[in-house]
């Protein structure tokens, strides 16, 4: 770690840092993949020459200093090294969602105006193909699987392995053309440029520097002590910000190993297989791991459901201060040692979280109940909060002072502050340069002191200093009475719930709130199946009266939940429906990162909207929906509107102390 550190200092690029680990832990394992169920494995040396010779391939297709090369697949080791292969050539990286519709892809691929794109497979080249005529400035299409390739017109497409034996095939020819641009790269040049997820409108490229990387995830990685014994799974979109900075900006950083999975569909297996001891995941991915662990536990037998019920009763109650260090009772420690050779250490194992030291969530809120569950299983779960526009980290949670209900304090090297309209601002070593080709937003975006608008809003709280999140800044409003509105805040409670998805709450300017509910078709389906209730598809299921009734029970105990908090005590809902369709990125209902897009929500879905406040008990609707193969057609429904019992705040406490004493 001293011969590290030294170095440090000269390190102005990812190449750098490549370099600097090929020499200083040369044998020690950077990536892993796993494909047809084996992994395979490649040293930091290893993957240095397999870069170089991808570089050198570059440079032979006339990869130039400032293109933009797109990179468009799977998290797999040649996709991670192409992007490192086009910053040595001078280029800059712009990873897109693979599973972007070609209109999205179009709009990306035109806007950054890239010449060369790297694809993953036959289909995201076709829909590169596909779209053509609106990204006109693409020169080349290199490809990483061979299947299904052989029989299109090669003379603007390359496969990534024979571009590789090209550039190996260079050495002497371009040796020196491809060290003169890796050592020209400086630390203000740009690292990458990542795309926002578009929830307010077409989405910005984010221009982001090696120094803006290299010194967030030096800051982030020195934050929890990470170092290059870690071991991490690359499985999130490779044109996510938080995949780049753990994937990329971290693991190069600290000099860690990166683990690919074989498939989405393989996830859960590999992320057992490696058992990381770093780890990130969005709150959707905890939340369908609760899901999956409450179906189990209901379809196991009354002996099991009970150990378990007891067991977790135990764990919220001291798990938390023992994975913290503060003092709890001796018998309690048995109690809960016991449990963790019975329940939460088989739990953790099936999870493939028991080498966890540290674990991350951020991206969207995570409800309390969800955070503080896996923290009572003695997982380090943990909060952050960032941005793309702040190469991830504003804000960390150190241990020993994690809460469910903050998202910590600043990350090394950030600044914070509140605004008077309640807007969290930061500055930092990570800001971001600018939006490719659009002043107007860096200036609404970033003031000239290098203070960035958040969008956000909340405040710190006092006793501890920490930040606390209510929502997106335009998304807080106050009800009709005055009351403070934030969605948000209810949605995370409802969907602690198994059986809910997705949750999108209504009530800006209102006398009440109502909201829409998305049911997990697995949870709820696995539910329906032991009560022997009948169904042919997603809508008669979300339909049915006895699913109402269970939702009903779920809304009515948010209610009372959210009655307890003084503050946003009126965001209880009044009236809901369960809607007929999930909420679906394809149908630009949700961006990719599956954030709630409420603007095309509300417009879509306004005869709904009406219908929850116009006293009607059910209503008639048609919705376009977007099939598999890109098709379109019109699914039409009649909803049920329900009631739910709203609790009275100050009626709410006095019950709570009657029930204490």
């Amino acid at each position: 770690m001293q011969q590290m550190q030294t170095a440090e200092a000269g390190l102005q690029s990812i190449p750098a840092l490549l370099a600097r680990n090929a020499t200083a832990f040369g044998t020690r394992t950077a990536y892993r993949e796993k494909e047809f169920g084996i992994w395979q494995s490649w040293s930091w040396a290893e993957a240095a020459r397999e870069i170089r010779d991808l570089a050198l391939g570059f440079l032979v297709l006339g990869v130039e200093r400032g293109d933009h090369v797109a990179i468009i697949g799977r998290n797999r080791p040649a996709h991670y090294w192409s992007m490192i292969a086009a910053q040595m050539c001078g280029a800059v990286p712009v990873p897109l969602y693979q599973d972007a519709v070609a209109d999205e892809m179009a709009y990306v691929l035109g806007n950054c105006a890239a010449r060369f794109v790297i694809c993953g497979d036959q289909e995201q080249v076709d829909k590169v193909l596909e779209v053509g005529d609106r990204a006109p400035e693409v020169r080349h299409i290199i490809y990483t699987d061979k299947r299904g390739m052989r029989k299109y017109d090669h003379s603007r497409m390359n496969a990534l392995a024979d571009v590789q034996a090209e550039g190996r095939a260079a050495e002497q020819r371009l040796g020196a053309e491809l060290d003169a641009r890796t050592s020209g790269l400086g630390y203000d040049d740009t690292c990458v440029m990542l795309y926002t997820s578009g929830t307010t409108g077409k989405p910005k490229g984010v221009v982001l520097s090696n120094r803006n990387i290299i010194e967030t995830s030096k800051n982030s990685a020195s934050f929890d002590s990470l170092n290059e014994r870690e071991e991490v799974l690359a499985y999130l979109p490779m044109a996510w910000v938080g995949d780049f900075i753990f994937s990329v900006g971290q693991a190069y950083s600290a000099g860690f190993t990166v683990n690919c999975p074989e498939s989405a569909q393989t996830m859960m297996t590999d992320l057992r297989e490696i058992g990381p001891s770093y780890f990130f995941a969005p709150p959707r991915v905890f939340e369908g791991q609760l899901t999956s662990v409450m179906i189990r536990m209901e379809d196991a037998g009354r002996l099991k459901r009970w150990m378990f019920r007891h067991a977790m009763e135990l764990a919220r109650r001291v798990g938390p201060a023992i994975l913290e260090g503060r003092p709890v009772g001796a018998l309690d420690r048995l109690r809960y040692a016991l449990g963790n050779v019975l329940i939460f250490g088989p739990l953790k194992n099936t999870l493939g979280y028991s080498r966890i030291r540290v674990g991350y969530t951020a991206g969207e809120a995570i409800g309390p109940e969800i955070f503080s569950f896996y923290r009572s299983l003695g997982i380090n779960l943990k909060q952050l909060y960032g941005q793309t526009e702040a190469s991830v980290f504003i804000t960390q949670q150190p241990d020993g002072a994690v809460k469910p209900d903050t998202v910590g304090v600043p990350s090394p090297g950030v600044e914070l502050k509140i605004a008077e309209s309640g807007e969290v601002f930061y500055r930092s070593p990570g800001t971001f340069v600018e939006y490719f080709q659009n002043p107007e937003s860096t200036a609404s975006t970033k003031d000239a002191e290098g203070w960035v608008a958040t969008g956000d809003a909340g405040f710190f709280e006092e006793d501890s200093g920490q930040l606390r999140i209510i929502d997106r800044a335009k998304d807080v409003g106050r009800m009709s009475d005055g009351r403070m509105f934030a969605p948000k805040y209810v949605e995370n409670k409802l969907k602690f719930y198994p059986n809910i998805l997705e949750a999108v709450v209504f009530g800006a300017g209102r006398d009440f709130c109502t909201a829409f509910i998305n049911i997990d078709l697995t949870a709820v389906g696995n539910w329906a199946e032991r009560n022997n209730i009948a169904y042919a598809s997603y809508q008669e299921l979300a339909g049915h009266p006895q699913v109402y009734a269970m939702i009903r029970q779920h809304v009515q105990e948010v209610n009372a939940s959210v009655a307890q908090d003084p503050m946003l005590s009126g965001c209880q809902i009044g009236r809901f429906l369960v809607l007929h369709k999930e909420l679906d990125p394809d149908d630009g209902e949700m961006t990719r990162t599956r954030k709630v897009r409420r603007g095309v929500i509300a417009d879509k879905y306004a005869d709904l909207i009406a219908a929850l406040y116009d006293g009607s008990r059910n209503v008639f609707t048609e919705t376009e929906v977007t099939y598999e193969d890109g098709r379109k057609g019109r699914i039409r429904a009649t909803l049920t509107i329900e009631d739910a019992q709203v609790v009275s705040p100050a009626l709410h406490h006095v019950k709570a102390k009657g029930i204490a004493a």
